[in-house]
């Protein structure tokens, strides 16, 4: 019996050895396939650069149309998809009044002194007289002397735009001539803080080109870790002013909300922006989450008369053209049939 049951559990091997090579193969094949030999494994979703590479010409023409409507106004605008490096431009590093636009590139130099452990999250910053700044916000109404952890002045200084936690930030990384020099090192050349803030008078410059390669520096992972990353999208995301580039871009979709944030989200469409807007100059720049997935960078600027209702109308009227060709319109659905009548 023993020797009869060796015979045949033999035989059976004999039989079956092929068929467990070619299984044995057939799991090893996938592991080949994920990590080839000296190719890493792959690491998410590509974040994309600051690269321009194909304009898309009929959108910067379209633009140079629009603009070309009021010859007493002088425009500047820049797109540009991080994912492919599609562009479109209109006169883009056009040094133009920064009004609160310039509040982007600030978070990002003193998010980078975060990141450097020069500055603490929670750090309280003393309010004095020369940083104290009217208009927008409410931390000026406070009693000189008052302190504000450096993560509030930061959130309301894009929240509300509050330009006395825009001053407290500007001095607590060095002050105007630290903090311009910071801006040329980033590549901002076209970006110089003057004066504090509100600067009525529009001394304090910047681009379209520098706001839109402000906000895709951190996107890209160029500057900032993954969690200054976050804290800098966060802070973006509490912007209330949404009725220029979010605005523009619904209108561009066909609709028109006072809400255009939770409108542009049926779309597949987010926008972390930041406004400026001092009468004689607007502007607004952000980052465009896309349907498909990509992310763009864009920013426009005007200059003209005080309180120019037409000023706004243009940057929502070019922010719309972006819709037109990065956004497809959901297909509209199918009519219902008809119930037969009796």
């Amino acid at each position: 019996m023993g020797l009869g049951l060796g015979v045949i559990a033999g035989t059976g091997l004999k039989l079956l050895a092929p068929k467990l090579g070619q299984g044995a193969a057939q799991v090893a094949k996938p592991q080949s396939l994920l990590a080839p030999p000296g190719r890493p494994l792959p690491r998410g979703l590509d974040l994309g650069r600051f690269e321009p590479r194909l304009e898309l010409t009929a959108l910067s023409k379209r633009w140079a149309q629009l603009a070309a409507q009021y010859k007493d106004l002088t425009v500047s605008g820049y797109l540009l998809v991080l994912d492919d490096g599609r562009f479109a431009e209109l006169a883009p590093q056009r040094p133009l009044p920064a009004a609160s636009s310039i509040k982007t590139p600030i978070l990002l130099v003193a998010l980078e002194d975060l990141d450097a452990g020069k500055l603490r999250w929670d750090e309280r910053l003393p309010m004095t007289k020369e940083v104290v700044g009217g208009g927008a916000g409410w931390m000026a109404n406070k009693p000189v002397g008052t302190t504000f952890p450096f993560w509030e002045a930061a959130n309301e200084m894009i929240r509300v735009s509050d330009n006395t936690a825009t001053n407290l930030l500007i001095k607590r990384v060095g002050g105007k001539a630290v903090i311009n020099a910071r801006f040329q090192a980033l590549g901002l050349s076209s970006t110089v803080v003057n004066n504090w803030l509100p600067d009525l008078d529009g001394t304090n410059t910047t681009s379209a080109y520098d706001l839109a390669r402000s906000i895709a520096l951190v996107d890209t992972g160029e500057k900032l870790s993954p969690r200054a990353r976050d804290l800098f999208r966060e802070v973006m995301g509490r912007s209330r002013t949404n009725t220029l580039l979010p605005l523009g871009m619904l209108m561009g979709l066909g609709g028109d909300s006072a809400t255009p944030d939770s409108e542009l989200m049926a779309h597949g469409v987010t926008v972390y922006n930041k406004t400026g807007d001092i009468g004689i100059a607007y502007a607004d720049a952000g980052l465009i989450e896309l349907p498909d997935g990509k992310r763009a960078v864009a920013a426009f600027m005007v200059k003209g008369p005080f309180n120019d209702p037409r000023s706004t109308n243009l940057i929502r009227a070019m922010a719309g053209e972006i819709s037109k060709n990065l956004v497809r319109k959901p297909a509209p659905a199918p009519a219902k049939p008809k119930k037969p009548t009796a």
